[in-house]
C-alpha cells in the first residue's frame, strides 16, 4: 500500500462502491426488523397488562399503559415505512449495478465486434471463398476421374471369375458343365451337305455317280408328280 492509499484510502471503481452500499442497506434493514419484531412483542405485552389492570380496577396504571402501546404502535409503523424505503434504495441500487453490469458486458461484446470488423478483410473472404469453390470443383472431377478408372479395374476379368465360381458350385453339387449348358456337337460341319449336290439331285442332271438317297428322293418326287 503506498503513501497515498494510506492517506485517501484505496480508490474504489463504481461497481465496488454499488457492492458496499448494497451491503450496507442490507444490514440496516436486518436491524430494522430485529428492533421492530421487539417492539411487536412489547405491544403484546403491553395488551396483557392492559386487560390486568382493567380487570383490577386501575384505571389509572391502564391509561399509561395505553399510551405506552399506541407509541409502540406508531414505531411499529414507522419502521415498516423506514424499511419500505430502505428496501426502495437497495432495490434502485440493484437496478443500477444491473444496469453497470450490462453496459460493460455490451461494451466488452462492442469492442470484441470493433475488432472483428477491423481485422475481416471482406475482399480476400471473397478471394478464398472462390478459390475454395474452385479447388473443390478440381477435387471432384479427379475423384470421377478416379472412380471410373477404379470400376474399369473392378470389371477386368469379372466375366471370366464368374464362370470359375459357378463351375465350382456345379462341381461341389456333382453337376457338370458341360451337361449343364448342353454339349455342342462337334461333326456338325463334316456332316453338312454340299449345296451343289443337293441342286443337282433335285434337278435330276449333272455327272458323277448318285447318292442313293438321293435317287429314293427323286424318285419319291416322280411319283407325287403322277
Amino acid at each position: 500500500m503506498n503513501i497515498l492509499e494510506w492517506a485517501f484510502g484505496k480508490r474504489m471503481t463504481p461497481a465496488e462502491r454499488l457492492r458496499k452500499n448494497q451491503r450496507m442497506l442490507d444490514k440496516a434493514i436486518r436491524e430494522l426488523d430485529q428492533v421492530r419484531v421487539k417492539l411487536e412483542k412489547q405491544e403484546k405485552t403491553l395488551v396483557n397488562q392492559i386487560k390486568q389492570s382493567a380487570q383490577k380496577g386501575q384505571m389509572g396504571a391502564a391509561k399509561i399503559q395505553a399510551k405506552d402501546l399506541v407509541r409502540t404502535r406508531r414505531y411499529v409503523e414507522k419502521f415498516y415505512g423506514m424499511r419500505s424505503q430502505l428496501q426502495k434504495i437497495s432495490l434502485r441500487l440493484q437496478t443500477h449495478r444491473t444496469n453497470e453490469q450490462m453496459m460493460q458486458a455490451m461494451k466488452g461484446a462492442t469492442v470484441a465486434l470493433g475488432s472483428m470488423n477491423r481485422s475481416m478483410n471482406l475482399p480476400a473472404l471473397q478471394r478464398i471463398a472462390m478459390e475454395f469453390e474452385r479447388e473443390n470443383d478440381v477435387m471432384e472431377q479427379r475423384q470421377e476421374m478416379m472412380d471410373d478408372a477404379i470400376d474399369d479395374a473392378m470389371d477386368v476379368g469379372i466375366e471370366e471369375e464368374g464362370d470359375e465360381v459357378v463351375e465350382q458350385v456345379l462341381e461341389e453339387i456333382g453337376v457338370d458343365l458341360n451337361q449343364a449348358f448342353g454339349e455342342t456337337p462337334t461333326g456338325l460341319q463334316a456332316d453338312k451337305v454340299p449345296e451343289g449336290r443337293i441342286a443337282q439331285a433335285i434337278g435330276g442332271g449333272g455327272g458323277g455317280a448318285a447318292d442313293p438317297g438321293d435317287d429314293d428322293l427323286q424318285a419319291r418326287l416322280d411319283s407325287l408328280r403322277k
